[in-house]
């Protein structure tokens, strides 16, 4: 029966990729993967997948091709590149962009893809790692339901719900929306277990509390438990979440709208990178309202923040912005043009995350951030 099913390529076996492609295979479908850490993708070719060499080896006799890569630049090289995949694919091959990636970006693709005689669309999922491994994450796609007919089995194999949004690009907007959810949320988790521990609470007991009424969350459900018992494992790494927060927050201002929940999640998730939680779980949040010695037993150092932010002035974000230069979301603040957060001036006195000013959130000893999250 295998050899009558589309012949199937994935590029990227990460810790959502490996999964996935796992779940394709064990349906039957011929698998050929590459990833650029070739050791990844073993596991799989030891469950009979083939090893291809490059992207364009793996993708050049398949009927529907998967990535899941890190960045948008690292789609657009692996897609529109001179050797990459739609250069590479045969005619009438499907690509799927499993992504979260720029909404702009998709579009080009598809649109690249049609004149070639492929057919691609982003389809991010959401579901984290627990999801991937289970086979129940959720398709986010950015095609119709007709567009997806041919490949509907295939993303079934892996998904419990598949949502399609109608045209290119789509699909990714949809997954910023979502990811701008969780930001809030990731916060209002942290912020809720802050309070609990401060007022003496149990706090797996105040954890089941909030999940019984409308404050519960996914963040509540699925994440607090890993940072009450202190695993800072990635289901998704904070690298990875600040890259989605940024691409959300990229979208509003081009639409001229603000996002405050997102840009004060982006501000503290920033700060939880330049500490040395990149690559981290999510969940790690809670390490900047935690003593030191947490964040220290956890591999982060505050000296690395306090090295790079002690500086005059400072806005949410904690770079230094005099004599024109850029704060950590990438906006260029000029001659005393204070703006960070995505765009929000911050006249006179330099506050940022929405009117939080720096003087009233002290940590000693130069540790200051945008709301006081990191106790001595």
């Amino acid at each position: 029966m295998a050899d009558t099913k589309q012949r199937v390529a994935f590029i990227g076996t990460g810790i959502m990729g490996a999964p996935i492609a796992g779940h394709i295979m064990d349906a039957g479908y011929p698998l050929t993967v590459y990833n650029r850490t070739e050791a990844k993708a073993q596991p799989l070719v030891e469950r009979g997948a083939v090893w291809a060499p490059s992207p364009a080896e793996a993708v050049r006799d398949a009927d529907v091709v998967f990535t899941m890569v890190g960045y948008p630049e690292d789609v657009e090289e692996l897609y529109l590149s001179s050797d990459g995949l739609l250069a590479a694919s045969k005619p009438g091959a499907v690509l799927i962009d499993l992504t979260t990636s720029s909404p702009a970006l998709a579009r080009d693709i598809a649109e690249a893809a049609a004149v070639s005689d492929r057919t691609a669309f982003d389809c991010p999922v959401t579901g984290g790692e627990s999801g991937a491994i289970a086979g129940t994450l959720t398709a986010i796609a950015g095609a119709t339901e007709r567009d997806i007919e041919p490949v509907r089995a295939l993303l079934e194999t892996f998904t419990a719900r598949i949502f399609c949004f109608g045209g290119a690009g789509k699909g990714q907007s949809a997954k910023l929306a979502n990811q701008i959810a969780l930001a809030s949320s990731m916060v209002g988790m942290a912020d809720a277990l802050s309070l609990a521990q401060q007022s003496g609470l149990d706090l797996e007991q105040t954890r089941k509390m909030i999940l019984t009424g409308t404050g519960a969350s996914g963040a509540m459900d699925s994440l607090a438990p890993k940072a009450l018992d202190g695993d800072w494992k990635p289901g998704f790494m904070v690298k990875h979440f600040i890259k989605d927060i940024r691409l959300a927050l990229e979208e509003a201002e081009e639409k001229e709208i603000a996002l405050p929940g997102a840009d004060t999640a982006y501000a503290l998730y920033d700060m939880l990178d330049a500490i040395g939680g990149a690559e981290l779980g999510t969940q790690a949040i809670t390490l900047l309202y935690q003593e030191e010695g947490d964040a220290v037993a956890a591999g982060l150092d505050w000296s690395l923040y306090t090295n790079a932010h002690e500086h005059g002035d400072e806005c949410g974000c904690g770079h230094d912005h005099e004599h024109g230069d850029e704060c950590g979301c990438g906006h260029d603040h000029g001659e005393g043009e204070h703006e960070c957060c995505h765009g929000h001036h911050h006249d006179g006195d330099h506050e940022c995350c929405h009117g939080e000013g720096h003087g009233h959130h002290d940590h000693g000893e130069g540790h200051e951030c945008c709301h006081g999250h990191h106790g001595k």
